[in-house]
């Protein structure tokens, strides 16, 4: 038998960080799918989590773990295909250490991922956009800081990992202002900055004082700024600009959210999607093809540009005899003088 745990240790300090050079969020995500894996596995098996063995992972178990999420926890398939992509990854790593499971590692491997629904992205209108820009009130060193983050995170079109990880260092405000954004795979990118977005950085600069973290944002206690605390603060604002924006009420505002937003408008602005594909940090373009699916712009240019077939011109004949005797009574009034 093959004990689970010092090969699951291995992968996620190992494997993950020093040989494949994940992210931390990608080691992070990749931790809790094995947390739920082994909670489950512990349950069923009726075993602790730290005595399971390779062996008891086998196909079904996986299968049934994977249907738990879906009907259990109320995990949409998106996030049924996440952890499979992990427990894949752990199994390409275990098939040179273990050998003697290849077979049962294979027919892991074969599982499917489930097919996925597209749907359109969620995102904001100008107006709402400018609501919850505006919620946060600049008298008091939060509300300074909340205004910059929120403007940098809608200017930037940042992943919440990327706003909250930006770094003091990052920050270039002359001659041209920009900031360096770690973003997905660890790829660098670097963004100017609007007008707006600068002042309210210079802002939150100006008040932020020495601090002992690099992060560029901090919390009350002078810690980085955590993606918890930043969806925290996103929801306190879009509450508050409900007041003066009632269709907020019906949307879930996300940090997410915010990106598409983002993307939309440098879409609408441009007709360029390269443009918005640079802007975001996104590694193949056809994860930016969704946003066309939602602007309507690019959808009218191309009905604009082909001409549409005639129509068949004539006129409506009423067969029915009550329709018919209808017409006719209606004629004889109009050539009846006096009527």
């Amino acid at each position: 038998m093959t004990p689970i745990a010092p090969h699951i240790t291995a992968f996620l300090r190992q494997r993950l960080p020093v040989e494949r050079n994940a992210s931390i969020n990608t080691c992070d995500s990749y931790a809790y799918a094995f947390k739920l894996l082994f909670e489950y596995a512990s349950e069923h098996l009726k075993v602790a989590p730290s005595d399971l063995t390779l062996e008891q992972l086998d196909e079904s178990l996986v299968v049934d773990f994977l249907n738990h999420l879906e009907t259990k926890r109320g995990n949409r398939a998106s996030a049924r295909n996440a952890r499979l992509a992990a427990i894949r990854s752990f199994m390409h790593f275990m098939a040179y250490r273990a050998p003697a499971s290849l077979e049962q590692i294979q027919r892991i491997l074969a599982i499917p991922s489930k097919k996925t629904e597209s749907r359109l992205v969620k995102h904001l209108s100008i107006e709402e956009m400018q609501s919850i820009l505006d919620a946060p009130v600049p008298n008091y060193r939060e509300g300074i800081r909340d205004r910059a983050m929120l403007h940098l995170c809608f200017a930037g079109g940042l992943r919440v990992s990327e706003l909250v990880g930006l770094r003091i260092d990052g920050v270039i405000l002359q001659p041209h202002a920009s900031v360096l954004v770690h973003g997905k795979g660890r790829k660098e990118r670097c963004l100017p900055l609007w007008k707006e977005t600068t002042s309210a950085l210079r802002a939150w600069l100006a008040v932020r004082g020495a601090m002992l973290v690099p992060e560029l944002f901090v919390n009350a206690r002078g810690e980085p700024m955590t993606r918890s605390g930043f969806e925290y603060i996103l929801h306190k604002h879009a509450v508050t600009a409900t007041e003066h924006c009632p269709s907020l009420k019906t949307k879930r505002v996300s940090p997410h959210v915010l990106r598409h937003t983002c993307a939309l408008t440098i879409l609408q602005a441009t007709k360029d999607l390269r443009k918005v594909s640079l802007w975001l940090g996104h590694a193949n373009m056809q994860t930016t093809e969704m946003y066309t699916r939602v602007d309507p712009s690019v959808k009218l240019e191309a009905l604009e540009s082909v001409i549409a077939p005639r129509l068949r011109s004539g006129r409506f004949k009423a067969t029915d005899q009550l329709i018919a005797s209808l017409n006719a009574h209606t004629v004889m009034r109009r050539e009846t003088p006096g009527k």
